[in-house]
């Protein structure tokens, strides 16, 4: 059964100081219009878990979604979207900034990037800020189906080769039109929680 599958809304929070206690996080972060939502929903097999909106930069909050154990989703705010408040845009990038570099139970990161517009200015920043982490990063290039095959070749080629001086970065193709690489996509995440010490080592270790 995939480790998404039973992926259920757990809590939504606006301030660092709101965050849940939790054994494992893996976050989902990524432009306002690369198709983050779209991308949970697939991995879940579910459609509304995470919401859709035509509108970009619908997430202001951070969301997140239990799995069981202690370990959860969490979808982050999209980022880049110019037509929101000053301050909006401001309290966003603080919360993700901290978040990202703070977070002592984020385990991994899925950036989604659209594969159309991959390492734009501002996904160059959020890799900058979660390496300072020393965590692991998989980047998502989603709607692939909007390329060609060859195209996604030369494109997945382009981002592993200036990616190249960050070790702890892996990518792939992702399409949630057509749920292409959601296998890949699971196989990365499971091993992030399957190399967590187990949950009773955790508690004899807080006692």
């Amino acid at each position: 059964m995939s480790i998404f599958q039973n992926a259920r809304f757990y809590t939504t929070v606006n301030h660092m100081k709101d965050l849940p206690a939790t054994r494992a996080e893996v976050a989902f972060v990524g432009r306002s219009n690369a198709g983050k939502s779209s991308a949970i929903n697939t991995l879940a097999n579910r459609t509304r878990l995470a919401y859709v909106s035509k509108t970009p930069g619908r997430t202001q909050h951070i969301n997140f979604f239990e799995l069981g154990d202690e370990c959860f989703l969490v979808d982050l705010p999209g980022y880049g979207y110019a037509e929101v408040p000053e301050a909006v845009r401001a309290h966003w990038v603080e919360l993700l900034g901290r978040y990202l570099q703070t977070r002592q139970s984020l385990i991994g990161l899925l950036l989604i990037m659209d594969a159309r517009h991959p390492l734009k200015d501002l996904d160059r920043r959020m890799l900058e800020f979660f390496r300072k982490a020393g965590r692991p990063v998989h980047i998502l290039l989603s709607k692939a189906d909007k390329l060609s095959r060859q195209d996604q070749n030369k494109v997945l080629a382009l981002v592993k080769r200036e990616l190249a001086d960050y070790p702890a970065v892996s990518v792939q193709m992702f399409s949630s039109l057509k749920k292409a690489g959601v296998d890949e996509v699971e196989q990365v995440v499971k091993g992030w929680f399957d190399a967590l010490p187990p949950v009773d080592d955790v508690a004899e270790q807080e006692l």
